[in-house]
């Protein structure tokens, strides 16, 4: 196996953390990896590196953070790293004179089985729509976004414990198994990758933003679950109680209960429990952050604070 294949990997998120230090292990030539610029956080507003370029420099390996991936300097700096081959791997959307660039083409890893979940948010959408199973799929990249003929796809369970946190978890380790897959058979010509079958794309993916979050107490009780487990930790759903936003990270749900609460309404002893009843069914919360106080189950938060 030819392991001087020369290898340029694109990310900046956690998620291709994984499969970056897998192929370094593998003893894979990784010659540039190409991540977003530092970004101020904080109070003091510090540059803060991505989770990409802190494992990258680690690795000692050469970093490159530009901002405009169409800049005649950026891709002269990319065209001297004389790549065989690109992986990107939660990045953002690539000019086609970059990703045309490499003789061996550019593969993407996505977090579903393509094409179903095609779009920015294929962990959480797959979650909150109460799926049982979702996946990881290699593909090479094309004109149209998440479209490219599939190399390899990795199926993985969502149990009913799962939130938007285990299973990108799981998904980031099989992710990175998969990439390394992929990139020995790139080089072991042993690929057939195949187009997409537009009949399976079942379901888009769209960017998560606050109102997404926004919890409708008449929905089913189970669809209110869903949403708290596909934000769940972060960004979170959320609602209003006592005229306080409330994060709401946990639940559980019973369908086939009724309260003498109108929809939406809280219902509490203020010692060990707080539930709601919903469109269908009703919801317990059991993990919340209420404005101004931590994360916390409802039973610590109720030893402090009373409802109205």
């Amino acid at each position: 196996m030819n392991k001087n294949l020369r290898i340029i990997y694109m990310g900046t998120p956690e998620f291709a953390v994984a499969g970056l230090e897998l192929l370094v292990e593998n003893g894979w030539n990784i010659v540039g990896v190409i991540t977003a610029p530092d970004k101020p956080k904080g109070r003091g507003q510090k540059l803060i590196p991505s989770p990409v370029k802190e494992a990258a420099l680690k690795l000692n390996l050469n970093v490159l953070q530009p901002t405009n991936l169409k800049s005649p300097e950026f891709q002269d700096e990319l065209r001297a790293l004389k790549a065989d081959l690109q992986i990107v791997v939660a990045f953002r959307m690539l000019p086609e004179s970059v990703w045309d660039m490499p003789p061996l083409g550019t593969f993407n890893l996505h977090a579903s089985l393509l094409p179903n979940y095609r779009g920015a948010a294929p962990i959480n959408w797959a979650i909150i729509n109460g799926d049982k199973e979702t996946g990881v799929t290699t593909f090479f990249l094309k004109h149209e976004i998440d479209t490219g003929s599939i190399i390899y796809q990795e199926k993985v369970a969502i149990l009913e414990e799962d939130d938007l946190g285990t299973v990108y978890e799981k998904l980031m380790n099989i992710g990175a198994k998969l990439v390394l897959k992929t990139v020995e058979d790139i080089a072991e010509d042993k690929v057939k990758a195949l187009p997409q079958d537009e009949s399976k794309a079942l379901h888009h993916a769209p960017k998560i933003f606050k109102e997404t979050g926004e919890i409708d107490w008449s929905n089913s009780a189970e669809s209110i679950h869903n949403l708290v487990r596909g934000l769940s930790p972060y960004p979170a759903a959320w609602t209003r109680f006592d005229e306080k936003i409330c994060k709401i990270f946990k639940t559980k749900f019973a369908v086939d209960q009724k309260t003498n609460k109108a929809i939406g309404e809280l219902q509490t002893d203020n010692k060990s429990y707080l539930k709601v009843q919903t469109g269908e069914g009703v919801l317990e919360i059991l993990e919340l952050q209420l404005e101004g106080k931590k994360r916390m189950k409802v039973d610590d938060l109720l030893r402090g604070y009373k409802f109205s």
